[in-house]
């Protein structure tokens, strides 16, 4: 009869601690040293990297890589999705996706922001400086990632036109405020800009934005609603505010 060694099952135990114990060390060792943020203009690359490090073992690569595979991103305002693409163990990009937003309603104590498609992508308390509001739609009930129930959706492909116009002016509106009969009155800070119908809207954008620097300082409402395109020598009508003593 041959007799087997009793060592070799104790051996395999050692063999197998031992590599959960290099794993171990590895694990915790090799840990996220340099964060980069890309693609958001709503927040800085600090409070990103707040947000998504908020504990020191989310800095560990390995649960790292995990979490942002395999686990439910969290939700962040504005923010559609992100992200992290591993440039070495320890350096990570986060490449976060915004939400596309044209403007906000102010409704019931929130602003409730839009795309470009009407649908309500987020409630906050607070304003972006950077988004218009927008006055004049009637609209009933309001519900988060639900169109803005209003008369005609048309008037979202006019609020988009006309926000991307001014953004190619670089031109900042507090607010968008369309009437009745869908005409439209622009407010920068003491300025009230009156475009009056969508007709020739990229030219009254465009004699806004030349005059602008001349406005600087008054306070009152400017008419381009009198615009025609064919007439390269316009004279427009500005309208000072009478200040109250």
């Amino acid at each position: 009869m041959i007799k087997t060694s009793g060592k070799r099952p104790h051996t395999k135990l050692w063999i197998a601690a031992a590599v959960l114990l290099v794993a171990g060390i590895l694990f915790f060792s090799i840990n996220v040293k340099t964060v980069r943020v890309t693609g958001t203009t709503r927040y800085t690359e600090e409070e990103m990297t707040a947000m998504l490090f908020g504990s020191r073992f989310d800095y560990n690569s390995i649960y790292c890589y995990v979490k942002d595979r395999f686990m439910k991103h969290q939700q962040i305002p504005f923010v559609e999705d992100y992200k992290l693409v591993f440039q070495g163990p320890t350096k990570v990009e986060v490449i976060v996706y915004e939400k596309s937003v044209v403007g906000y309603v102010s409704y019931m104590g929130s602003y409730m922001y839009f795309d470009k498609d009407g649908i309500i992508v987020e409630s906050a308390n607070e304003k972006l400086d950077d988004i218009p509001m927008i006055e004049g739609l009637h609209f009933g009930h309001i519900v988060l990632h639900k169109p803005l129930p209003v008369d005609s959706s048309s008037i979202f492909e006019e609020i988009l036109n006309l926000t991307q116009i001014l953004s190619v002016y670089q031109l900042q509106v507090d607010k968008i405020q369309y009437n009745s009969m869908g005409e439209v009155t622009l407010y920068m800070g003491e300025i009230e800009v009156v475009l009056g119908d969508s007709s020739g809207i990229n030219g009254k954008v465009s004699e806004l934005s030349d005059m602008l620097p001349k406005l600087e300082g008054l306070a009152g409402t400017l008419y381009l609603d009198t615009y025609v395109e064919s007439n390269g020598n316009m004279a427009y009508t500005f309208k000072k505010k009478l200040q109250n003593y």
